[in-house]
């Protein structure tokens, strides 16, 4: 599963080196070698005029200094070097420990792209000292990164569990129901909420499975299982295509790499040989 590496460390402040873990990004999509996808050394973002100062610090890779940051425009990449999308990074051969950290410099990149300028007056920013958050020069309004709890449940039903396929899916695979936590709201109550509006159900026993972050775009999703308690499955038609109950005798869906919590789920409830 897409995890932080457990040699690493944040960094909140910039520490020279020079040749530190460079994740550069444009509208999503991540500056790599093509051949072997490996991040663009300090020559590769001279020769681009990437500005160091808009850097940002992203921790200790072990001994190896990390960085993230982001082009405005598309640049005019040398020979051999491509923009990656994310998702297709994540589900790449790269080296497991960088896969992990990319997801979380896409999340920084964006944050400090996005909040150069203060939200509540419209001044600039600077780093705060000693924690990942900008500061107004102005007000003090302070912009730390957006992360959006997201919660994940797996439906079951004596030997069978729910799984449905979402309308907006990259991936348009079966898998968990999963929606964002209202403001005010708990995970519990916003899995109750979610279950019910997206599929007509009630459920009980709700257990904690594990969490995962996942930068698409800044969640924090915490997978659950429930036990089904009563309803008819009813879909939300603007959410989803299909919903509908996988048993030990129904094909269920292709197994896919534990890149994410929702494969893990799935395949932690999946009937042996299926």
């Amino acid at each position: 599963m897409l995890l932080t590496p457990p040699s690493f460390t944040p960094l909140f402040a910039h520490r020279p080196d020079p040749h530190p873990l460079s994740f550069v990004f444009h509208a999503g999509r991540l500056l790599v070698r093509e051949s072997d996808l490996a991040l663009p050394d300090a020559a590769v973002l001279a020769q681009l005029d990437v500005d160091r100062a808009r850097l940002q610090p992203l921790g200790m890779l072990g001994e190896r200094y990390c960085e993230t940051g982001w082009f405005d425009s598309e640049p005019v990449l040398p020979p051999g070097y491509v923009l990656l999308g994310l998702r297709a990074v994540l589900f790449s051969n790269m080296d497991e420990s960088l896969r992990g950290l990319a997801a979380r410099a896409a999340q920084v990149a964006e944050w400090a792209r996005t909040h150069r300028f203060c939200g509540a007056c419209g001044s600039s920013t600077v780093l705060a000292t000693g924690e990942r958050c900008y500061k107004c020069v102005q007000c003090g309004h302070m912009a730390y990164p957006r992360i959006s709890p997201a919660m994940m449940v797996l439906i079951k039903k004596g030997d069978s569990v729910l799984l449905a396929m979402h309308l907006h899916s990259p991936t348009k695979r079966f898998v968990p129901l999963a929606g964002f936590l209202e403001a005010g709201e708990s995970v519990e109550e916003a899995i109750h909420r979610e279950v019910y509006e997206e599929v007509g159900l009630r459920v009980q026993n709700l257990r904690y499975f594990a969490s995962q972050s996942w930068p698409f775009p800044h969640s924090l999703m915490l997978a659950f299982t429930a036990d089904y308690l009563d309803g008819e499955i009813r879909i939300d038609a603007t959410e989803l295509a299909e919903a509908r109950w996988f048993g030990p005798n129904d094909e269920w869906p292709e197994r896919v790499p534990h890149i994410s919590v929702s494969s893990v789920l799935v395949d932690a409830h999946r009937p042996p040989g299926r």
